[in-house]
């Protein structure tokens, strides 16, 4: 079978539109590209709706590739250097996080980049389970899926306004602890279990209604001088902190 060349394919301009938020959410779908992002969300039982390449080949048994020219996966990835596959999913999201273990939530993170990375440390660290509150950028736009090498499809995540984040804080089981460039407790402490970590946006920190539902208040010391950590590298700090102990 040739290459499909032309533009105008339907399951092209679909896959095309994918990249504006607005058809991501029309159509319950994301892209990913390259093999290993691939197979690692078929290794987490993730299935792709479309499976595209720009050699003729059937990869996996019970999943029909669809073959296009170089060209057109030039023009449907969102990268300089193009990968050989592209594929999309339907996103997952869990109704309300895991109440054990370590759990991070966050409140208004804007940079896509910045997300993908810390649900990429979050896997890492052995974080349970993601909140996005507020008005969190999408996990599953280009930017964010990219960042995170795989770790979106290791990630259950959970979003909700800023007033069910609050409602969650206080009927945490556990400890919950926020960062704020004002509080006077080191974040080097013990922490009870289950621990959810909150964490706001570079400008703006937490809003007021999330840092008071919160039990604790830690900061993280830097250098006179220094207006603020980028917040997935304080997130990084806060979550292997929090599970030092268990390592």
């Amino acid at each position: 079978m040739l290459p499909i060349t032309s533009p105008q394919n339907p399951t092209i301009k679909l896959i095309r539109s994918l990249a504006d938020k607005k058809y991501r959410r029309e159509h319950g779908l994301f892209v990913i590209e390259g093999m290993a992002m691939l197979e690692k969300a078929l290794a987490l039982d993730w299935r792709p709706e479309h499976l595209v390449v720009t050699k003729p080949a059937f990869l996996w048994d019970d999943i029909k590739a669809l073959t296009v020219s170089e060209k057109i996966m030039s023009d449907l990835s969102a990268q300089n250097n193009p990968h050989e596959v592209l594929a999309t999913f339907k996103p997952r999201w869990h109704t309300q996080p895991a109440k054990s273990g370590i759990v991070l939530a966050l409140e208004d993170i804007r940079d896509p980049g910045n997300l993908g990375t810390i649900l990429r440390t979050a896997e890492a660290a052995g974080v349970v389970g993601v909140v996005l509150g507020g008005d969190c950028c999408d996990p599953y736009a280009p930017e964010c899926v990219r960042a995170s090498t795989g770790s979106i499809f290791a990630s259950a995540l959970t979003r909700m306004p800023t007033d069910k984040l609050v409602d969650l804080i206080k009927g945490w089981p556990g400890e919950t602890v926020g960062t704020a460039m004002v509080a006077k407790s080191s974040f080097r402490r013990s922490y009870g279990a289950p621990t959810l970590i909150v964490l706001g946006s570079e400008a703006k920190g937490l809003s007021a209604a999330v840092s008071a539902a919160c039990k604790h208040l830690v900061s993280i010391p830097m250098k006179p001088g220094v207006e603020s950590l980028n917040v997935a590298t304080a997130a990084a700090l806060m979550m292997y902190e929090v599970d030092r102990p268990a390592r």
